[in-house]
């Protein structure tokens, strides 16, 4: 361990972190690189969790998959490659513990903590110290990066609340769906606000609607029930459902007609292509981010496997060809409203000396978690430095991520989100030219982020020179 003295080298005062996964590792990182002291604060082996075995920083705790590795057409292998362009801990250890996963970058999981502990250890400027920050950081710790993931002790959970209002946690993350809007066969789907209603200036056209008859609904009941489910994890199963989040699949086991008078109720609606005949239900896909290209199964959290997933929700009509951004589920878990609290550099809005990164912000996954706590180690460097900080572009896959937990998301329906395409403005063709879609369109967004996190890239190095530094 190192010694808070070794940190106190530097004339720079240290930024406190607290949490030492990925996304506290990845901030400390990024922060001793700039030539900034950190303290990193980790309550394992103090306190432990429901979830961890080890006291080693950055345990990977369920997979040991970052998940795809192509930079060419998957949004997190564009991320991967945006995190090695500056220099981070966390990829730089995957790579050097990487394990065959075919086109994925799977790690050797001790391995891995090991070696990302091992850095952080020898780091002149930084200082673990194993404790509980219990509550609130002090408030003389002016700048503080919170990166404590979805198991946030209850005290810090308390104190968060106690500061940004009870509504501003969640502690069961119930996921709905998201399908690409242009995967939607809208032949068979059409847009319809229920009896027309609106938002001031809307157009009563605000849900994508796809209908079923009496043959498809009942068969798709008979789906809901019968799918295999994923079962709670131990420490999940004292979590009670209420009944604002009850997986759909519970809906059903109530009664056939259960969905009929709640998600899926038909009333209020008219199926444009069939005005004639009433569905007998109705799933509604609402709009879930700015740019109009992820739509959110409405009231759809569920309990089913993945594959299950894909499998029953495709028998629906106009979702038979349906590709999903993120897939349902629901577990414990506690995240932040970060589109109403958080500025755009992850800041409370209530108290500026406090960053957040990590799950807690309401990405999901390893690698969006740590490229979070990449982020929040620059922007809390350059405030230390005396730096405005510089925010990547939102065509990046940093930037997208970024910008859909500080605001592209909508902050009475906010859910932790994956990196994906969807996340990132749409690419236009040049007048006249044919739309792109599927692979083409993936590998001509990459392409751009490629271009542009270079850019910003040499222009955090110019401002923060010994930032990229790899390991």
């Amino acid at each position: 361990m190192a010694s808070i003295s070794g940190a106190m080298k530097s004339n720079i005062q240290p930024v406190h972190v607290v949490g030492g996964g990925l996304a506290g590792s990845e901030a400390t990182w990024q922060l001793a690189n700039a030539g900034v002291p950190v303290i990193l604060h980790e309550m394992r082996p103090e306190r432990k969790t429901d979830a961890h075995s080890t006291d080693g920083l950055a345990e990977l705790v369920c997979s040991n998959s970052f998940r795809s590795d192509d930079a060419d057409y998957n949004a997190v292998g564009v991320l991967h490659a945006e995190m090695r362009r500056m220099g981070s801990l966390i990829m730089s250890a995957a790579d050097a513990h990487r394990v065959p996963a075919g086109g994925a970058l799977a790690v050797d999981r001790d391995g891995f903590s090991l070696t990302v502990s091992q850095i952080l250890e020898q780091h002149p400027l930084v200082s673990i110290v194993r404790e509980e920050v219990a509550g609130l950081p002090p408030e003389d710790w002016d700048t503080v990066i919170v990166a404590t993931g979805p198991l946030t002790s209850p005290s810090l959970a308390e104190g968060i609340q106690s500061l940004t209002g009870e509504d501003s946690l969640a502690f069961f993350d119930a996921i709905a769906p998201i399908v690409y809007r242009d995967s939607i066969d809208m032949d068979k789907a059409w847009f319809q606000s229920r009896y027309d209603k609106s938002a001031p200036g809307g157009d009563g056209k605000d849900y994508i609607n796809c209908p079923l008859n009496r043959e498809q609904y009942d068969a798709f009941i008979n789906e809901l029930i019968t799918g295999q489910q994923i079962e709670f994890k131990e420490w999940e199963k004292d979590t009670p459902y209420f009944d604002g989040c009850l997986p759909i699949e519970v809906m059903a086991e109530r009664g056939p007609e259960t969905l009929r008078h709640g998600p899926m109720k038909p009333v209020g609606l008219t199926n444009a292509h069939d005005p004639e005949h009433k569905p007998r239900g109705i799933v509604q896909l609402r709009q879930d981010n700015a740019l109009g290209t992820l739509y959110n199964m409405v009231g759809f959290q569920t309990k089913l496997t993945y594959s299950e997933q894909q499998r029953v929700f495709r028998t629906i009509p106009g979702l038979e060809n349906a590709e999903f951004a993120r897939l349902g589920g629901l577990h414990r878990n506690t995240f932040l409203n970060s589109p109403r609290l958080l500025d755009d550099t992850l800041r409370l809005k209530q108290r500026p000396a406090l960053r957040f990164a990590g799950q807690i912000t309401g990405c999901e996954g390893y690698v969006e978690s740590a490229s979070i706590g990449l982020l929040t180690g620059l922007f809390a460097a350059a405030e230390r430095l005396n730096i405005t900080p510089f925010i990547p572009p939102v065509t990046t896959a940093h930037g997208a991520i970024l910008s859909h937990v500080t605001g592209g998301a909508d902050e009475k329906t906010f859910q932790p989100m994956n990196v994906n395409f969807g996340l990132f403005p749409p690419f236009e063709p040049e007048p006249g030219a044919k739309r792109l879609k599927g692979r083409d369109r993936k590998a001509v967004m990459a392409a751009r982020a490629r271009s542009d996190f270079d850019a910003w890239a040499t222009t955090v190095r110019q401002q923060i020179p010994t930032a990229a530094t790899a390991t």
